[in-house]
C-alpha cells in the first residue's frame, strides 16, 4: 500500500487533502456538467471553504470525504467518502456516503469502485451500523452507483432542507445499507 493512502481500491487511492487539490477541485465545482445536480456552481473561494469544512469534519469525526486519485497517474479526480448528515429528517441522525468526480473521469467505474471501497472501510474499519445515500430524483448516474454498490431504495422520498423550495432538485431519493446487509452481500 502506498504510504500516503489511508486505504485503496484496485485503481484508486484515498488520502487526505493537499493544497494542490484546491485548484482542480475548484475547477470541478465550477463545471456545469459536474454540478448539474447541485443547486449552484461554486467560486474558487467557496470551493476552498468546502475543503476547509471537509478537513474540519475529519478532525471532528475521524472520517470524511477523502480526496481520491488514480493510483497509476496520481491524478486527483474528486472525492468519495462519508459525512454526518447535517439536517433533521425521518432517517437522521446518520452517516451519508457521497461522491463528486471530475467529469473527465466519468464512465470508467471509478465512482462504483470507490464507493464499494468506502463501504468496506465504513463497515469493517469504522464499524458504522448503517450508511445512507441520497440525491435529487433526476440524478440517474448517482442512483445507478447506489444500486450497483448494493444500497437499497427506501420507500419514502424527502425534501432536502438545504435545497431551495420549488427547485427541481429539492425532492430526493433515499438509499441505505445496514451492516447486516453488508455482511450478507459479502457472503454471496
Amino acid at each position: 500500500m502506498h504510504m500516503k493512502y489511508i486505504f485503496e481500491s484496485d485503481r484508486l487511492g484515498f488520502r487526505e487533502w493537499t493544497e494542490a487539490d484546491k485548484a482542480p477541485f475548484g475547477k470541478m465545482n465550477a463545471n456545469e456538467e459536474v454540478m448539474k445536480f447541485f443547486p449552484k456552481l461554486m467560486t474558487q473561494t467557496e470551493s476552498d471553504s468546502l475543503v476547509q469544512r471537509i478537513n474540519q469534519h475529519f478532525d471532528n469525526n475521524g472520517f470524511g470525504l477523502w480526496a481520491v486519485e488514480v493510483k497509476e497517474t496520481n491524478e486527483f479526480i474528486g472525492f468519495i467518502g462519508f459525512l454526518t448528515i447535517s439536517f433533521e429528517d425521518f432517517f437522521t441522525p446518520g452517516i451519508e456516503i457521497g461522491w463528486r468526480l471530475d467529469n473527465a473521469f466519468w464512465n470508467k467505474g471509478y465512482a462504483t469502485e470507490g464507493a464499494q471501497a468506502c463501504l468496506k472501510y465504513g463497515f469493517e474499519i469504522l464499524d458504522l451500523s448503517e450508511i445512507y445515500s441520497f440525491t435529487a430524483l433526476s440524478n440517474q448516474p448517482s442512483i445507478n452507483v447506489m444500486k450497483k454498490i448494493g444500497l437499497k431504495k427506501q420507500d419514502k422520498t424527502f425534501e432536502h432542507p438545504k435545497v431551495e423550495v420549488g427547485s427541481p432538485l429539492r425532492e430526493h431519493v433515499l438509499y441505505r445499507m445496514g451492516k447486516d446487509e453488508y455482511k450478507k452481500e459479502l457472503g454471496k
